[in-house]
């Protein structure tokens, strides 16, 4: 627990220090950060709203906050968002760095051994990492975008549909104000006018038990047909030399 504690600190330190050129390692930054708790202003009030866009098995998540008027200088200040990605749901590390490449979301997986290939009957939860951009529109505002992709689920015996909730994530902010750095985080439970939406819920669709004879007899069928002809075209217009 404690190693998987400090590579989520170890990637945020590392996003953030993209963004704004840190240099000074991870401990060193928390302990300020711990120095200036007693004079920085925290956010009395956040809102925070996750969306989810597109149709069909592969989505994009895309979370939008609204941080209150206690802090300052925004300008100053970089978020980031840890998103717990249930097991019904994965996100490709290979999507991740491509669109870091072209600069259209800046994410990191965090979780190890992540197989992207497994059902979601073998899978396990994972976490992202994603650098929050400023809402051009909106000083106070962040915005995230992460895509998601489902996992396939086990056939159910009546129901052809399963749920996937998407909880809200913790957020993860770094400021640097009057030459004093420090990370702030906050935690929902801990501000009386957060304002947090509905957690997002999705609808997959599922086989269902009583198809399982009809789906692999007619996949036989269809297999030993293609092959046939396959077999036939090859010794009809083949040409074979010894």
């Amino acid at each position: 627990m404690a190693a998987r504690v400090a590579a989520v600190r170890a990637v945020a330190w590392l996003l953030l220090g993209a963004a704004t050129g840190l240099t000074r390692g991870p401990p060193a930054a928390l302990s300020a950060a711990r120095s200036d708790a007693g004079t920085r202003a925290m956010c009395s009030e956040i809102i925070l709203r996750q969306e989810v866009l597109k149709d069909g098995f592969h989505r994009d998540l895309v979370i939008k906050v609204k941080l209150g008027e206690s802090i300052e200088d925004l300008q100053t200040c970089r978020l980031l968002i840890k998103q717990d990605i249930p097991a019904g749901l994965f996100v490709d590390p290979y999507e991740l760095a491509s669109l870091r490449e072209r600069n259209i979301t800046e994410a990191v997986m965090v979780s190890e051994n992540f197989d992207i290939e497994a059902p979601n009957y073998l899978s396990k939860e994972s976490e992202v990492l994603i650098h929050a951009r400023q809402d051009s529109q909106c000083d106070d505002c962040f915005q995230a975008f992460l895509p998601v992709h489902y996992r396939y689920h086990r056939p159910h015996s009546h129901d052809g549909e399963t749920s996937i909730v998407v909880n809200h994530p913790d957020l993860l902010m770094f400021c640097d104000q009057a030459g004093s750095r420090g990370m702030i985080r906050f935690r929902f439970d801990s501000f009386h006018k957060t304002i947090v939406y509905k957690n997002v819920t999705l609808q997959v669709p599922v086989g269902l038990t009583i198809h399982t004879s009809l789906v692999c007899s007619v996949t036989l069928f269809v297999t030993i047909l293609c092959s046939t002809l396959i077999l036939v075209a090859i010794f009809k217009y083949g040409h074979f030399s010894l």
